[in-house]
């Protein structure tokens, strides 16, 4: 018949099994429901024949070779059709593999996970392989495949929907509960555990229709390409923010990072006019934000190590903290950095009232507060 390896000699004798084109089908059906008393039924090693009738499982035969009469299989007594003098049942026979099947690949969207270590939500996919095995033969026909000619894709296609869905729900679960950093997720680092936690999970998904999930392979986790590198900029920061330390290390960070942000704005045309999509503009906000967060992380005189908003002034290089202009620190007695008395003591600029050094743009004079002449 091109499907099955059978021959009949009158109504004696049929041969029934799997062929050769449908060894990789989980499960496979006989396409005939007739079959004669003393046929013989080949059952593979690595698979069970399953016998129905009227939509219930009747029998399960294991490896091996078996004639099929009522004298060595008394279930075929129950399935004897009567209108043929006895010498033809009636019965559905399903091959079924219960090797285990390997190699099947899976992937998809997870969606957006918040990364634990950086509070923002991230892209998430994964793809890799699992490989499952069949332990009830019967409960997967009359549970999951049904009783019309069964394909095997469905069995997969199946599984796959579910091997991405438990994933999808554990992956979540377990970053939020043990703190997982995104990135070290997708490193590898904890693959092991998830792989176990999510073999766990499927258990209970596919045990009631007679399957079992044997493993996972090649099992990958990744972000989206910009999400990955917007965590590690956030995480290079935070590094070099514990490095630097403390308040002091911030401010130079954060003076650092707005010189950097204005020095990117000026290359790109910002500062006098620019090319008018306000690169210039922003550029300029970048550096004043920089500026006035650094400002704002000093020390608070009174309170010691507190932080507290920082008043007009400049602040002391020494014990950084927010204080008025002048040749020594009125906090500390430490005299100020010589950038600054070089840039006070520029030719010229002397106040004429008292004789100090005064910056070259400014009005007023720092110790005497007389105003400058011309």
């Amino acid at each position: 018949m091109g499907v099955i390896d059978w021959f009949k000699r009158g109504v004696g004798e049929m041969m029934v099994a799997r062929p050769d084109d449908a060894k990789a089908h989980v499960v496979w059906k006989h396409p005939d429901k007739t079959i004669p008393l003393k046929s013989q039924l080949t059952v593979e090693a690595d698979e069970k024949a399953v016998f129905f009738r009227d939509g219930k499982a009747i029998a399960t035969l294991d490896a091996g070779r078996h004639t099929l009469d009522s004298s060595n299989l008394p279930f075929l007594s129950n399935l004897v059709d009567s209108f043929t003098g006895g010498n033809v049942f009636i019965a559905e026979v399903f091959f079924v593999n219960v090797r285990e099947h390997t190699g099947v690949k899976f992937g998809g969207r997870i969606g957006h996970v918040e990364d634990p270590k950086s509070g923002i939500p991230v892209e998430c996919m994964v793809h890799g392989e699992f490989s499952f095995r069949v332990t009830n033969p019967e409960t997967l026909i009359t549970g999951l495949v049904g009783m019309g000619r069964a394909e095997s894709y469905t069995v997969r296609s199946w599984m796959k929907e579910q091997v991405l869905k438990v994933i999808r729900d554990r992956i979540a679960e377990l970053m939020v509960k043990n703190k997982w950093p995104m990135l070290d997720v997708t490193s590898g680092a904890y693959t092991e555990e998830i792989e176990k936690d999510v073999l766990a999970g499927l258990g209970d998904h596919v045990k009631s229709y007679g399957l079992h999930i044997v493993r996972l392979g090649n099992f990958v986790i990744d972000i989206d390409e910009e999400d990955g590198a917007n965590l590690k900029r956030l995480y290079t920061d935070a590094a070099y923010l514990r490095t630097v330390g403390g308040v002091d290390g911030y401010q130079k960070f954060a003076s650092g990072k707005a010189m950097m942000g204005a020095g990117e704005g000026m290359a790109k045309g910002g500062g006098s006019g620019g090319s008018g999509d306000g690169g210039g503009l922003m550029g300029g906000a970048g550096l004043g934000v920089g500026f006035g967060l650094a400002q704002m992380l000093v020390r608070d005189p009174r309170g010691g190590e507190a932080l507290a908003p920082a008043t007009a002034g400049i602040v002391c290089p020494h014990c950084m903290t927010n204080v008025a202009a002048g040749k020594f620190c009125n906090q500390c007695g430490k005299e100020m950095e010589p950038a600054e008395k070089e840039k006070a003591e520029a030719p010229g600029a002397f106040c004429t009232g008292c004789g100090s050094p005064i910056a070259v743009d400014a009005r007023f004079c720092g110790q005497c507060g007389q105003g400058r002449e011309g």
